[in-house]
């Protein structure tokens, strides 16, 4: 390891080679020229290593709150290193530095991994509970960009680990022999950054609103995965104990939604479909004016409509904790209590349905493989990429539009006469990230086996192109949004009936480039009915007329909704008072 004086970590009288001298004249004539270059190189490596450490010490773990100020700060446990570098003898000083290194690397590591989950999640990393995302991460870019990309992808990756590993000890140990050959110094610098990290401690200071001058974020931030990790571990009894309070586990089938009998109930999740889409300005007007056109619509076919807000469990990505906390009327937040859901016992809305003797389907194309979940959610059939018969282009991540989507569950399930009444569950996936190309109706009798969709896909926006430009990637954001709303206002016109019941909302907010920072987790949730027998029987949650719920309308969290539903088209519908918002 070099320092910035010398090319082999030895100074004059070691050893080693004598330096040039500043006229580049010095003994062994033209080798003299290179010996000159070489302290440049090591004043380069030595600035580089130091600027990576730094960046390591420094750095917020969320890149929105990178700023030109972000570097202004004096990093404690880099004033703690460099102390203990001068006390130590050699050994166990090249030790520390080694261990240091690593521990650095690994934090470095932890918080490119927490930028990226606050890119798209909006929240850090859990060390414990989020390596699933990893495997969801390949799988998506495995129908986006091919399984030759995935498999690139994931090398660099690794190889990013391992050299950011490798640089980063390497970094520290260069940096603690130059720390000691300038003892001096350093002590010096020591003393007076020591005192002012004290001074902007006790004074506040800040340069960016939120990141001290006094700074010990990388100890801060190691501290918080830690009780992370130790949060995960109580929350499994805080978990079982909410999970055994089940009011409707013993209900006979008989007395279960007795206020539905006899009709067709759609459960449609349509992807990152969130309160920003109906609020924000920047999509507001365009989404609201296809609700709005919708409830004329659809009061003009004999339809009525009621909406809310649920707040989900997750935001960005995630959609399996938002389908579970719904169906189960628990709180699913994380994959922990994820895991423990599918493997119990709890009734689901879907196996509320099937014990009342409905047909339940499932209806998942954005699925390419079996999903061992159905028999827990209690689906008597589940319908994915592989039998929906779709033969058209793939839009967005691989998967067939909404209205292809539609349109083979009803040919599949609602087009026959005198069929039995079915609960279908439906995921409408065309609003998924990265939102192109977008897909637009077609005439319903046209659709077939999606072939007719082939010229939109080959005309539509590029992903690649797309996301070059933030703005663009928030138009095809609510351009998704209304092409998955006008496919199920239309679908419900076109094939509707009055033994129709849609229940329709967000699984969660879309990503943060996409809403910006600070976003609620709110989702937009409508009922639509034919039968004003259904609608008076939610009469009193106070949700508002209309596809479009207003900045009053009501907000319950996500897991009141299943208890709430139950209890609304049971025998004994007697509406409770909505439950207190959570805190944000």
């Amino acid at each position: 390891m070099e320092d910035d004086l010398t090319t082999d970590g030895r100074g004059p009288g070691t050893g080693g080679e004598a330096p040039a001298d500043e006229s580049g004249s010095g003994a062994g004539g033209p080798a003299a020229g290179g010996r000159k270059k070489r302290p440049v190189a090591a004043r380069a490596a030595t600035t580089l290593a130091f600027l990576f450490v730094l960046f390591a010490l420094i750095a917020p773990n969320d890149i929105s709150r990178f700023a030109p100020g972000t570097i202004v700060r004096i990093p404690v446990e880099g004033l703690v290193g460099v102390a203990l570098v001068l006390v130590l003898p050699a050994r166990p000083r090249r030790v520390v530095a080694v261990v240091a290194g690593v521990a650095l690397g690994l934090l470095t590591i932890v918080k490119i991994i927490d930028m990226g989950f606050f890119a798209t999640l909006a929240r850090p990393f859990d060390p414990m509970l989020d390596w699933t995302f990893f495997a969801a991460g390949e799988e998506y870019l495995s129908t986006s960009v091919g399984r030759a990309g995935a498999i690139g992808t994931v090398v660099a990756v690794v190889l990013l680990v391992v050299a950011v590993l490798v640089l980063m000890t390497r970094s520290v140990l260069r940096l603690s022999r130059l720390v000691v050959r300038h003892d001096t110094a350093a002590t010096r610098a020591v003393a007076v950054l020591g005192v002012a990290w004290v001074a902007c401690a006790v004074l506040g200071a800040e340069i960016v609103p939120g990141l001290p001058v006094a700074a010990d974020s990388a100890a801060a931030l190691a501290y918080d995965h830690a009780n992370q990790v130790r949060a995960d571990l109580h929350d499994q009894k805080a978990f079982a104990a909410e999970a055994a309070v089940d009011a409707f586990r013993d209900t006979p089938g008989k007395d279960l939604l007795t206020g539905l009998r006899g009709k067709d109930v759609l459960l449609a999740f349509v992807e990152s479909y969130g309160r920003d889409a109906v609020e924000d300005p920047q999509f507001a007007s365009q989404v609201g004016a296809v609700l709005d056109d919708g409830t004329r619509r659809l009061r003009a076919a004999g339809f009525a409509s009621r909406s809310a807000f649920l707040t989900s469990p997750t935001s960005g990505g995630g959609s399996w904790l938002a389908h579970g906390t719904l169906l189960s009327g628990l709180w699913i937040n994380n994959q922990q209590r994820y895991g423990k859901l599918i493997k119990s016992d709890r009734l689901t809305l879907d196996g509320a349905f099937q014990r009342a003797s409905w047909r339940t389907v499932a209806v998942m194309p954005g699925n390419t493989r079996d999903w061992p979940e159905a028999k827990f959610y209690g689906q008597d059939k589940i319908y994915d990429a592989r039998n929906l018969g779709y033969r058209g282009a793939p839009f967005n991540w691989g998967t067939p539009p909404d209205q292809y989507t539609l349109s083979a569950f009803h040919r599949a399930e609602r087009a026959a006469p005198g069929h039995a009444p079915v609960m279908a569950e439906i995921p409408l996936v065309s609003s998924h990230s990265p939102w192109a190309p977008t897909p637009r109706l077609i005439g319903w009798n046209d659709v077939g086996d999606g072939t007719a969709f082939n010229p939109i896909a080959a005309a539509g926006e590029r992903p690649e192109a797309v996301w070059r430009d933030p703005g663009r990637v928030r138009a095809a954001y609510r351009g998704s949004i209304e092409y998955s709303l006008n496919s199920l206002i239309s679908y419900v016109e076109t094939y509707g009936g009055k033994d129709l019941v849609l229940v329709f909302l967000g699984d969660h907010q879309p990503i943060p480039l996409v809403t910006g920072t600070g976003a609620g987790r709110d989702v937009p949730i409508t009922i639509v009915a034919h039968d004003q027998a259904v609608l008076d029987r939610i009469s009193g949650w106070g949700w508002q007329d209309g596809l479009k719920p207003g900045p009053n309308a009501p907000v319950w969290r996500m897991n009141a909704f299943r208890d709430r539903f139950l209890t609304a088209f049971g025998p004994q519908a007697k509406p409770a008072p909505p439950p207190a918002h959570p805190a944000r």
